[in-house]
């Protein structure tokens, strides 16, 4: 019995340690929405932080200190119904650089289409099969896109298994009466951040993802020639992508996301590099251009 006791604790510990593979923060706020009964939002808050954080994502063995952190901010503005509820949500995933406490973000996007349905106390159920629930779909979406952005910054398309659970989960949304699932809704939705993260036009985002984190971001402490070079390199690559859809989505995300740090990084490089840079970056994210003009007032000379 005393083995079956150790042998049952060992396994719960392995499936926590096995289980945790983001480290999410969730709040949830209903200011806006005009109730007696505000319990029902703590209980909301704490149900899904517990779907996120506790739930197993991946396959992958992923130790307690290397849990992705991200932010999920829920904003509910208006109740629809006894069970019903519509709002906004904000989702955002940063990424640790390597021999640094600095964190990068990978993703920070507001989605205003959020309407879900909720009961408190009743369980919140998943399947990657079947549309079950509007609110669990929404976060194991953003969830598998959190996954699959930081997979693909250590290996070239290793987001992809997580992109692909993504777009699967759109397929089956498609006859949801929710929006933020369907192509025609609007030309960045839901519909299309799945699709545009495995369209083959815009195949050079995973590699650029890759090069800019692993190759670059990630040796900029010990090599920084070398890496802002193959930033740079990977920023180049983004023309394909503008000389494809100088509105793609993946290109707002992308720069919404490395706007600030693409400034900091270069701030401290030779003015032929930040000339080259700034260059590039007008062309290709001219909604930052005010940003990117100030790289070259930025004391420059190399490295700091």
């Amino acid at each position: 019995m005393k083995r079956i006791f150790l042998l049952l604790v060992f396994l719960g510990f392995s499936f926590m340690a096995h289980a945790q593979e983001l480290l999410c923060n969730v709040s949830v706020s209903s200011s806006q929405v005009q109730t007696s009964d505000r319990k029902v939002f703590q209980t909301m808050r704490t149900e899904i932080y517990d779907f996120i954080n506790n739930k197993i994502w991946t396959s992958t063995k992923i130790e307690n200190e290397e849990r992705i952190e991200c932010t999920i901010r829920i904003n509910i503005t208006r109740k629809i119904s006894n069970d019903e509820y519509e709002g906004s949500i904000q989702i955002q995933s940063t990424r640790p650089v390597f021999g640094t406490s600095y964190k990068s973000t990978l993703f920070n996007y507001l989605d205003n289409k959020f309407r879900f349905k909720y009961l408190e106390y009743q369980s919140l159920e998943f399947s990657d099969a079947t549309h079950m629930s509007n609110l669990t779909s929404v976060l194991a979406f953003y969830v598998n896109i959190i996954l699959g952005l930081d997979f693909a910054t250590f290996s070239e398309e290793g987001g992809n298994e997580y992109f692909n659970i993504a777009q699967r989960i759109v397929t089956n949304a498609q006859n949801a009466p929710e929006p933020g699932w369907k192509a025609f809704e609007s030309d960045k939705n839901r519909y299309w951040l799945a699709h545009d993260l495995m369209d083959q036009r815009y195949s050079d985002f995973h590699t650029v993802m890759y090069l800019y984190h692993r190759q670059g971001l990630d040796k900029l402490g010990e090599e920084s020639e070398d890496a802002r070079f193959e930033i740079t390199e990977a920023l180049e690559s983004l023309k394909s992508i503008y000389r494809e859809n100088s509105s793609a989505f993946l290109l707002q995300l992308f720069f919404d996301a490395k706007s600030d740090e693409i400034v900091n990084i270069y701030s401290g490089a030779f003015p032929n590099e930040q000339a080259r840079i700034i260059k590039t970056l007008l062309e290709i994210d001219p909604s930052h251009s005010t940003k990117y003009e100030s790289i070259s007032q930025q004391e420059s000379g190399g490295d700091r």
